[in-house]
Order: C-alpha cells, then structure tokens, then sequence
C-alpha cells in the first residue's frame, strides 16, 4: 500500500525530507492488532496507526524518538 502525499507545504522549521515510505518494513508494536507501527527508513524513524495505515505517518529524527519514547516511559504520553 503506497503512502499518499499532499500538495501542502511543511510547517516551519520542518527539516525532515520527503519520506517514501511505500516499501517500508513496518513494525508492530505489539501483537499487531491495529495498533502503533514503527518502521525505520533512510536515517528516520516512520510511525503510524496500523488501524488506519493510508493516513499520513509522523516521522521523527533519532533525538526526537528517544525523547519520545524516554517521555513515554516516565508517563508523559497516554500511549493507550
């Protein structure tokens, strides 16, 4: 399933590039059961519903992920 694009331009101070994320290894996160995917693509990491795969992907550099994961851990984010 390929990933769709928009025409819309990226917010300000975006710094991450065009992912094609169409032939992704995507991962899930648990039993895969519709939940979080992760996949890991050209120095990124893509994460997405895996309920709804066609919707768009956040993409984060490798600071970002362990901050979010680290926050995640300590209970900053409701990943339920």
């Amino acid at each position: 399933m390929a990933e769709s694009t928009t025409a819309q331009q990226p917010p300000m101070g975006w710094d991450k590039p065009e992912l094609d994320l169409s032939n992704a290894n995507w991962q899930s996160s648990s039993q895969g059961h519709g939940d979080v995917q992760i996949a890991f693509v050209e120095g990124f990491i893509a994460m997405r519903n895996g309920g709804s795969p066609q919707k768009p992907s956040l993409i984060f550099t490798p600071a970002e992920w362990r901050a979010f994961v680290l926050g995640a851990r300590d209970g900053e984010f409701d990943l339920t």
